[in-house]
């Protein structure tokens, strides 16, 4: 059984561990390449696009895919609207890996908005130190001179390239973070108020209770609506239990 998996995510990563423990499944994960130095997960990996639905429809035929999981990030977008078509044109069962979104607790002050766009128009009056944590794509929003006068903090696994904020410090690092290095990097640099998108899971949240402990308010984008009709599971050991019901 040939197995898909579009990728780039812990969650995919882990899911082909698991399946290149599995008898009888060939695994092949696909990485988008906007990472330079990504992690590879065992089993076949091809990187770079697949040319729209038509494109990634003739993969999955040429290579004989028997299912393909979307396990790519949250935000990643046109991908999975890809992957839904192209697997309705081949008949290839699709499932989709969605990690939980975040959720406030008490004690935090969050304040969600629908884009980039929208967590940029929130800022002024509510920071001037600004952990930007929405990664290196999307900066643009952030470039405008209604916000020339505030500080930003971009942390990010490559460098960002411009357009960027006038004023900003780039950090290059990549999760998971430890909830200790997130209160010394609020402290450190005198951070008033975090952007994120809610990417859920584990790697990436500490920074939330940091924020909640500090009292920094936090601007979350929330995820946008994926396709409709596709299955959806929130584990990997759940895409696991689906291949084999696929597989029968």
């Amino acid at each position: 059984m040939h197995v898909l998996i579009l990728g780039g995510t812990t969650e995919a990563r882990r899911l082909a561990e698991l399946l290149a423990g599995e008898a009888g499944v060939r695994v092949t994960s696909s990485l988008a390449g906007r990472v330079a130095a990504p992690r590879l997960p065992p089993g076949e990996v091809r990187v770079g696009g697949f040319g729209g639905v038509e494109g990634l429809a003739d993969w999955l035929r040429e290579h004989r895919v028997d299912a393909l999981i979307d396990a790519t990030h949250p935000f990643a977008g046109t991908i999975s609207f890809n992957a839904a078509a192209a697997a309705a044109l081949a008949h290839v069962p699709l499932l989709a890996l969605r990690r939980p979104g975040w959720v406030a607790g008490e004690g935090d002050d969050w304040r969600v908005v629908g884009s980039l766009a929208e967590a940029a128009r929130a800022l002024p009056g509510l920071g001037e130190r600004v952990f930007l944590t929405t990664g290196r794509m999307g900066l643009a929003a952030f470039s405008g001179p209604e916000l020339a006068d505030l500080w930003f903090l971009v942390r990010s696994v490559d460098a960002p390239e411009p357009p960027v904020p006038a004023r900003v410090e780039v950090l290059l690092d990549r999760g998971p973070f430890t909830l200790d290095g997130e209160r010394e990097l609020l402290r450190r640099h005198r951070i008033d108020v975090v952007v994120t998108k809610d990417s859920g899971g584990s790697a990436t949240s500490p920074k939330l209770v940091a924020a909640r402990e500090a009292g920094v308010p936090v601007v979350v984008v929330r995820r946008p609506p994926g396709p409709e009709g596709v299955a959806v599971v929130a584990s990997p050991r759940g895409a696991v239990d689906w291949v084999r019901l696929v597989r029968g």
